[in-house]
């Protein structure tokens, strides 16, 4: 099978494309904005390293949150577009799992924890690749405690922006800075998945006000 996977949710723009684990072409651009100008170009570029034509493409693999909320509806927008210009399948990709993803096989519980502000950040734990929890938005607090609940006495990785929030809390946990999804770990993920159309995770509402002080919408 041959993946094209997409994220813009985070610090970087990238994409990569693998047929089935072997990674062809990858790149990785740190930016926090100017994605959607980016992206196309981008993808572009990688299926011109890989020496492929999109026709050849089984499905594509974009990270839905959660993130920025323009970032990732960037990514969304030209996945779908792309998918439905070659009748393949899209698959959605948490940013939690796929930050995950590449300590699928350590032993020790793995957080994902992504900065979220004010007072918050985004948490998914995982074990041995399996998920213990879904994706939440939480007090630092209760971010910290379910850390404790779910580590155990055995061995524990953090991963992510919010990490640095969490550091006390399990003094013998690994650390590892991460500010973007590796795309060949959104493209394994995706290339796992059952082919269901992919939707925003959203697990907050947005900062951004509109006139009046309504909320925006949280659907694409």
């Amino acid at each position: 099978m041959i993946t094209l996977a997409l994220d813009t949710c985070l610090a970087a723009c990238s994409a990569a494309v693998l047929d089935g684990e072997h990674v062809l072409a990858r790149r990785v651009e740190p930016m926090t904005r100017g994605h959607q100008e980016r992206l196309a170009p981008l993808v572009a570029e990688v299926m011109a390293e890989a020496g492929l034509a999109f026709d050849r493409l089984d499905r594509v693999g974009v990270t839905v949150g959660p993130g920025s909320f323009t970032g990732l509806r960037v990514g969304l927008a030209f996945a779908k577009g792309l998918g439905q210009a070659l009748s393949i399948p899209v698959i959605g990709v948490g940013v939690l799992e796929a930050l995950a993803e590449p300590l699928s096989t350590d032993p020790a519980t793995v957080f994902a924890v992504l900065e979220a502000k004010r007072g918050q950040v985004y948490l998914q734990a995982f074990q041995g690749g399996a998920a213990l929890m879904a994706p939440d938005a939480l007090a630092v607090e209760t971010a910290a405690a379910r850390l404790i609940e779910l580590a155990g006495p055995g061995p524990a990785v953090v991963i992510g922006t919010g990490a640095a929030h969490l550091v006390e809390t399990l003094p013998t946990a690994r650390i590892m800075a991460a500010d973007h999804a590796e795309p060949e770990a959104v493209a394994r993920l995706a290339a796992a998945k059952a082919p269901v159309p992919p939707r925003p995770l959203y697990l907050r509402a947005p900062d951004a006000k509109l006139p009046g002080g309504r909320d925006l919408p949280t659907a694409p």
